[in-house]
């Protein structure tokens, strides 16, 4: 499918090769649009993990030219790499928070590597605003890690991941491993915050086709380190490639439910 030009990030004919031989990624191409969310979707072993390194610069490319936010990664210095990183936010498949640090020291933690021209009582205020907007009462502002449901972990982690202020968010399996109820409030929450931030650019990589078509505008589905197929959830639908047929028919129920409502988040009691 067409999308925009004003796009966060434009992948061309990437390769990756470990071993010179096996492909993980093999001419794919991608286009992400700057301002939605876009899901990215595949069995195990398509590559979505790959692409996201790459994506993240933590990866280089045997060949192929990824551009994000107007800037050619595979022409990065180290530094300028580092300086286009403080342009994401990642909230990590189990937040990934630091156990020995309080929700707000989790969050204060980017700050203090990153914008040290703040003092400590600005660091404080900026945590405090962003674990509010990511629905944690303030009750649990001084918690660690294990003092916390997964629920509330997540929240965390999602508030460390807006520290800075990111263009460009990315999810990485951000459901996995967790219940029904918690799942949804995952999406939710995914959703809320995006529309909260006008002109963020959402990534979320994902197993889950029933959740990428509940938040996502457009998905992308990854096989044999290819794009099959990139669009609408509609156009997911009504695909006649027979790998989206099947994984369609395993993954999405026959009356899908609204997509998920974006509610300002309620703080967690």
């Amino acid at each position: 499918m067409e999308v925009n030009s004003n796009s966060s990030i434009s992948i061309r004919h990437l390769k990756k090769t470990f071993d010179g031989k096996d492909f993980v990624l093999n001419d794919l191409s991608l286009e992400i649009p700057r301002g939605k969310i876009t899901v990215i979707i595949g069995y195990s072993g398509t590559g979505k993990s790959v692409l996201l390194k790459h994506i993240l610069g933590l990866l280089k490319p045997s060949s192929g030219s990824i551009r994000v936010l107007g800037q050619e990664l595979t022409e990065l210095d180290v530094d300028d790499l580092t300086k286009l990183r403080n342009r994401f936010g990642m909230l990590f498949q189990y937040a990934a928070l630091f156990d020995d640090m309080t929700a707000m020291e989790n969050v204060m933690f980017p700050l203090k590597e990153h914008r040290r021209d703040l003092n400590k009582v600005q660091m404080q205020e900026i945590a405090r605003a962003r674990l509010t907007e990511a629905g944690l009462s303030d009750k649990h502002f001084l918690k660690l890690p294990a003092e916390m449901s997964g629920g509330m972990r997540k929240r965390v982690g999602l508030a460390r991941a807006l520290a800075l202020d990111p263009e460009i968010l990315v999810y990485d399996e951000p459901t996995t491993g967790l219940d029904p109820v918690l799942t949804e409030m995952v999406d939710n929450l995914i959703v809320s915050t995006h529309n909260l931030r006008q002109g963020t650019t959402s990534i979320v990589v994902s197993h889950d086709l029933y959740a990428a078509f509940r938040i996502g505008d457009y998905v992308a589905m990854l096989d044999n380190g290819r794009v099959l197929l990139h669009g609408t959830p509609q156009e997911f639908l009504e695909s006649d490639i027979d790998l989206v047929k099947r994984f369609v028919a395993k993954g999405v129920r026959k009356e899908l439910e609204p997509k998920a409502s974006a509610p300002k988040p309620t703080s967690v009691e």
